[in-house]
């Protein structure tokens, strides 16, 4: 496997796009994608859902760590200044009063995920079938961790936290392990045969 250049760039012509461009290329691409998964729910028990983290799992792995995280930070700005790129805006607000609130830690949690599971893909974690579980498994617990503490932090840990932001998306968040994990190792392949 390459390990010193993003799965994701080994996919662009190299005769068509300098470096710098393909990564810039990469990360508008990204961003886009994870604004249209942020946007499209499926009805799904118990709460309908998104398929955000799983972008963001994928993401990590397709473009490594670094450029993983500058996707993610791209994206986290975009939202800062008022670009309904999140789950529920313009409805619920936009820029940093959205991020302010409830779902603030998810969104700093994406950052972390994509980047430790970008990481996770450079070390070969993308190899077979349980080492990506493993991987995606790390990715979901680094969103739901500063999740959970920023929800509790605002809304009082005397309130339900966990019924609220962690119990009614474990359902749809194992049906996405599943799919990140049989997708890493055929992207680690990809770049095994190109």
């Amino acid at each position: 496997m390459n390990t010193h250049r993003s799965i994701a760039l080994s996919w662009l012509p190299a005769s068509r796009l300098s470096g710098a461009a393909a990564g810039l290329a990469l990360v508008l691409a990204g961003t886009a994608l994870l604004t249209l998964s942020a946007k499209v729910s499926v009805p799904f028990f118990p709460v309908p859902m998104t398929f955000q983290s799983l972008v963001v799992l994928l993401i990590g792995a397709a473009f490594g760590p670094r450029l993983a995280a500058a996707t993610l930070v791209a994206y986290l700005a975009e939202g800062a200044i008022g670009l309904p790129v999140f789950a529920g805006t313009p409805e619920k607000g936009i820029g940093l009063a959205y991020m302010a609130g409830p779902t603030g830690g998810f969104l700093v949690g994406f950052l972390l995920a994509a980047v430790l599971v970008g990481w996770l893909t450079r070390l070969g974690a993308a190899r077979s079938f349980s080492t990506s579980a493993l991987a995606v498994l790390a990715g979901t617990v680094a969103i739901y961790l500063p999740g959970l503490l920023w929800l509790g932090a605002v809304v009082g840990w005397d309130k339900p936290v966990l019924e609220w932001g962690l119990y009614p998306f474990l359902y749809g968040d194992a049906l996405k392990l599943v799919i990140a994990s049989l997708a890493l190792p055929l992207i680690a392949g990809r770049v095994a045969r190109g």
